[in-house]
């Protein structure tokens, strides 16, 4: 066991399991919905004719459903990534660095593999 996740509870680290299995879950099923909804209103509306104004508002849905596509993607690569560091005994630490994470930030974004800082410069080169 290693240092980071000694000083985490066996029982903290079980709720951050639990925590981890229903947000990919949870994640899961909205990609599902997303599709669904997608679909069905290709059907309702498919021969329909389309006015412009129709068509931009479908195109702006489709760049924001798929930014939150993306995210969601990240999302889930993360929470299984932290899930395979509980296995491995490495939860708790960084993924870059080896640094211990907060437990508070473990407490809020359970799925975090970087520190704040590392996460900040993840992000800004993207």
């Amino acid at each position: 066991m290693s240092k980071q996740q000694g000083a985490l509870s066996d029982e903290f680290i079980a709720q951050q399991r639990a925590r981890l299995e229903a947000l990919r879950r949870e994640l899961l099923g909205g990609e599902e919905n997303t599709i669904a909804g997608e679909r069905a209103a290709q059907e309702q509306h498919g021969d329909e004719a389309e006015e412009i104004e129709d068509e931009a508002q479908g195109m702006a849905q489709n760049e924001v459903n798929q930014a939150l596509h993306d995210a969601n993607d990240r999302r889930i690569s993360d929470i299984e990534r932290a899930l395979q560091k509980i296995d491995e005994g490495t939860y708790g630490l960084s993924d870059a660095s080896g640094d211990p994470i907060p437990k508070a930030r473990l407490e809020s974004v359970p799925e975090a593999i970087f520190t704040v800082e590392e996460q900040s410069r993840r992000e800004a080169r993207k």
